[in-house]
């Protein structure tokens, strides 16, 4: 704290620490481990990686209705029943299709029995799971090509 008070008062000697300041981090910079660096800039890049998020049902609405120059209450209601259509179709024939988008099928997972399991090189005690359909989406090639 004293050097500090002394290196303001005096112009020169503030000049001197400074210059001691700089040779002093470049040779701290120079003596770091190289094997640091990629690690410094691996979090760099993950803090500069932007949030992505998916188009909330309302924009799509807009989108639609600007484009058919439609209401977007409308359009929303159409979204609406075109999943209580997907929705009705899957639980009854097990596939649907919406065109040039994604196929909805439906799967049977089988039951799983009890008894133990080595998970991580420990046994452990598994309960056993009843069947159950899942559901699943699968891109159709369209879009696959498109990306």
């Amino acid at each position: 704290m004293r050097n500090c008070l002394i290196s303001l008062q005096n112009p020169c000697m503030f000049k001197q620490a400074s210059c001691a300041l700089v040779r002093s981090l470049l040779v701290f910079a120079h003596t770091s481990s190289p094997a640091m660096a990629p690690m410094k800039a691996m979090k760099a890049m993950k803090g500069s990686k932007a949030v992505v998020r998916a188009m909330p049902k309302t924009a799509i609405a807009a989108a639609l209705a600007e484009e058919h120059e439609l209401k977007r209450g409308v359009c929303s209601k159409i979204i609406d029943s075109l999943a209580t259509l997907a929705a009705a179709e899957v639980k009854k024939t097990g596939k649907f299709v919406i065109p040039g988008v994604a196929m909805l099928k439906t799967r049977v997972k089988p039951a799983t029995k009890a008894g133990k399991r080595e998970v991580f090189g420990k046994e452990i005690m598994v309960k056993a799971k009843p069947a159950k359909t899942v559901v699943k989406a699968f891109p159709v090639s369209a879009i696959k090509k498109s990306i």
